[in-house]
């Protein structure tokens, strides 16, 4: 019987392959997309979410856990903007907390963006840009977002995020960058070291990359590409320091005590037209409680059932519950479930 010499074609086959998958890469040829971008958009989502939502939590890892929730609800449902509002009482506030040691206990809403921020960060470019801090000593525990920014080596999109390095470019003009591929890349522009930009990436395998504004991936492109985060010291500071030149034009608040989402937003009507939506929630005693420890609010007479009046929409997302509460990090998964057909027909 003759030898068989199939398994060395195999090899062979394979190994072709194998070189072939290189050349692509070397030669930067788009692979498949994971993420279809939607039509170019200018409006944007917000959710705000209250300190309390820690508070209540006993260990660091219960804290660390609960910010991640927040995190990977905002990257499921495409959210623009975190803000992270104090709606403790003024008097039980620390000033002078220590931004060098852990947070979580003391100064909840630095330890909220601290780690909001760290997760939209994308991965290969966290060690340089968050040293080690006490804060996230429990990052393990913490959820992989997967935004469409966050790249992956086998993935090609028409934006990338970077990181700029300190390497002398080929020719001694411009700024090398990574962009968490095999290959670094390089751009005309000179810009500082350890700085994170957003950059148009060429269809010419030989084309140089463009840094643009952070927000045209979505803009121009139709990409969701991460969330900013805002803190805001009260109720009223979420409402008045919008980063939107025109402010956010329909605010929803959630509360037990508002209307169901059926009511509040009828399948047979259209729903309302905006440019910049925010949607508020509460802690465990409601937003009800941030406004009653908020000053302005107080000077303005807003407190209690009067809190509905800051908002253009006051809404129960989930009525008749099964539980005494609802924590905050259910809410928000609940609540956008809900809310998502207000800007998303698909």
């Amino acid at each position: 019987m003759p030898p068989s010499f199939e398994p060395r074609r195999k090899k062979r086959r394979l190994d072709d392959e194998m070189q072939d998958a290189s050349e692509a890469q070397d030669l930067h040829v788009p692979e498949r997309e994971r993420f279809k971008p939607t039509e170019p958009r200018e409006w944007t989502i917000s959710i705000a979410v209250p300190t309390s939502l820690i508070t209540n939590c006993v260990t660091r890892e219960q804290r660390t856990t609960a910010v991640g929730s927040v995190a990977r609800a905002a990257a499921i449902f495409s959210v623009d903007e975190v803000v992270i509002f104090d709606d403790s009482p003024v008097d039980q506030r620390i000033t002078n907390a220590d931004p060098d040691a852990y947070t979580g206990d003391v100064d909840p809403a630095h330890f909220m963006e601290h780690l909001l921020t760290y997760l939209e960060t994308p991965p290969f470019m966290r060690k340089v840009l968050f040293p080690l801090h006490p804060n996230l000593r429990s990052q393990g525990l913490l959820p992989s977002l997967e935004m469409p920014h966050h790249p992956h080596k086998d993935e090609w999109l028409p934006y990338r995020e970077g990181m700029t390095l300190e390497l002398p470019p080929k020719g001694g003009k411009g700024t090398v960058v990574d962009i968490g591929m095999p290959q670094t890349v390089t751009i005309t522009e000179s810009i500082p070291p350890k700085t994170r930009v957003t950059l148009r990436m060429s269809d010419n395998p030989r084309g140089t990359p463009e840094p643009v504004h952070p927000a045209t991936p979505r803009t121009e492109g139709g990409y969701f590409w991460g969330f900013n985060v805002r803190r805001a010291s009260s109720l009223s500071a979420v409402l008045t320091e919008s980063p939107y030149e025109e402010g956010y034009d329909v605010s929803i608040g959630t509360s037990e005590r508002g209307l169901p989402l059926s009511r509040a937003f009828p399948v047979d009507q259209n729903p309302p037209d905006f440019k910049h939506l925010l949607v508020v929630f509460g802690g465990p005693r409601g937003i009800e409680y941030a406004a009653m420890n908020d000053p302005q609010l107080g000077e303005m007479g807003i407190a209690g059932a009067r809190t509905r009046e800051l908002f253009d929409h006051w809404v129960n997302v989930l009525p008749n519950q099964g539980t005494r509460n609802i924590r905050t990090d259910e809410a928000l998964l609940i609540a956008l479930t809900g809310l998502r057909r207000l800007w998303d027909y698909s």
